[in-house]
């Protein structure tokens, strides 16, 4: 049996610090069903909240809006972790950003390693960006500037 956490451990809040790739998971505003988008504007800022920015004019915003509670899957070394909880709104739009971002902070309710027993990632998963590089990575940079400030 799975142990649930309520507070980030060492290994997994150092590993929220830097831009990472999950998934986050929410329920669709129209039809309540469980739907999951990639993001990687997140971080933990403590061990007991994580914040992360969207698009405001994406589906995701709606969802929240409906819907606060909310999943996040995270690929760690060896694993995945589940983390869950309520996804509040800190800004919106996200100061000194290029466009309508908005920012969430997610408390924590619990989190748990999700793999199933006898297994572990051989490998982690990897993001690329499919365009200008520069252009991407002074985007990214804004955007935790932001976030961090918000």
């Amino acid at each position: 049996m799975t142990q649930t956490m309520t507070s980030l451990n060492d290994e997994l809040f150092a590993h929220l610090q830097q831009q990472s790739f999950v998934l986050l998971h929410t329920a669709d505003a129209a039809s309540g069903c469980p739907t999951s988008n990639a993001i990687s504007w997140i971080y933990a800022p403590s061990r007991d909240k994580l914040r992360f920015a969207i698009d405001s004019r994406s589906s995701l915003s709606a969802n929240l809006q409906a819907h606060a509670e909310v999943c996040v899957t995270v690929f760690v070394a060896g694993g995945v972790v589940a983390i869950h909880g309520r996804a509040l709104p800190v800004a919106t739009p996200l100061a000194d950003v290029p466009f309508d971002i908005s920012c969430f902070d997610i408390e924590i309710d619990s989190w748990r390693h999700a793999m199933y027993a006898g297994s572990r990632l051989a490998s982690m998963p990897e993001c690329e960006k499919t365009y200008d590089q520069r252009a991407a990575d002074k985007l990214d940079g804004q955007v935790f500037e932001a976030m961090r400030k918000a």
